[in-house]
């Protein structure tokens, strides 16, 4: 059975909820283009801010009342831009906002001039996806090879140094050594690589190979400081594997909002290769041990 279309009346907390939504949309976008470096960037952002403001108005001139901006949401996307940069925010806002337009959908039938605003909140995101280009951005596949890489290797790496060490200083001196090694090593890679790909030279050397490096050399140092942490050194391998899938957790969510991927296929796949490689290297350690009668 098709359910009635919602009277005025009954419609009154949808749109004030979505008065409340456009002012506080309207309030971050100001923020945003405060903050943007580029002029191209910052005007479609003031743009849209605009546009919201408008559809704000809208909504009062049927509520009759005035409703202050969600102050901490504002808060909340300034922090994830400081964090993740622009374009994870505006992805990040704009699925918000498919759920602003399914409401609007519902309420078509009962409020005269929402089909409209329906159209500016649909034609404004297309605008605000197109403008951004984002220098990070452009260096995702650099920043994946060094988190890949880091994870898979040092990961591996510690497990089998856990059992064949049974040290946390001495496994994460060989950690710390290996991981910086394999960071100015993959960094090179990076560089020469990217130096010898035909293209439009969208991408520099340089800055890829940095990307690699400190993305590489950061997830080091946040999986090897469980064994300068603590002493056991199973208690700091169960550590370090959290700390292994808070990363993937992390930069899989970014990736999956910025490249509109599947986020659950990424990360169980990315999960299931570094843990599985720490498994056997674990494994290799015991093996290691008892066959070279080895005893630190």
């Amino acid at each position: 059975m098709t359910p009635r279309p919602a009277t005025p009346e009954e419609a009154r907390p949808a749109l004030l909820a979505s008065q409340k939504g456009e002012i506080t949309e309207h309030h971050i976008y100001l923020a945003l283009a405060g903050k943007a470096a580029e002029a191209v960037n910052r005007k479609v952002l003031e743009e849209t801010a605009a546009v919201e403001l408008g559809h704000y108005r809208f909504f009062r001139s049927l509520t009759g009342v005035e409703v202050a901006p969600d102050r901490l949401r504002v808060a909340f996307y300034i922090l994830v831009y400081h964090v993740f940069g622009i374009t994870f925010t505006l992805k990040f806002l704009e699925r918000g906002e498919a759920r602003a337009q399914r409401i609007y959908g519902d309420l078509i039938p009962v409020v005269p001039g929402l089909e409209s605003v329906l159209r500016d909140e649909e034609r404004h995101e297309k605008e605000l996806i197109a403008l951004v280009d984002e220098q990070r951005l452009r260096y995702t596949g650099s920043i994946v090879l060094g988190l890949n890489d880091a994870l898979v290797e040092l990961t591996g790496t510690l497990a089998g140094l856990t059992l064949a060490l049974q040290d946390t200083r001495v496994i994460a001196m060989a950690g710390l050594i290996t991981g910086i090694a394999a960071a100015l090593s993959m960094g090179s890679a990076e560089y020469l690589s990217t130096k010898s790909e035909a293209g439009d030279g969208a991408k520099n050397p340089l800055r890829a190979a940095m990307y690699t490096g400190i993305a590489y050399i950061i997830t080091v140092l946040f999986l090897v400081a469980p064994y300068l942490v603590f002493s056991n050194f199973y208690l700091a391998l169960a550590v370090t594997i959290v700390n292994a899938i808070i990363v993937i957790l992390i930069f899989t969510f970014y990736i999956s909002v910025t490249r509109d991927l599947d986020f659950r296929g990424r990360f169980i796949e990315m999960a299931g290769v570094s843990l599985g490689v720490a498994a056997l290297s674990f494994l290799m350690g015991i093996l290691v041990r008892v066959l070279l009668g080895v005893d630190v």
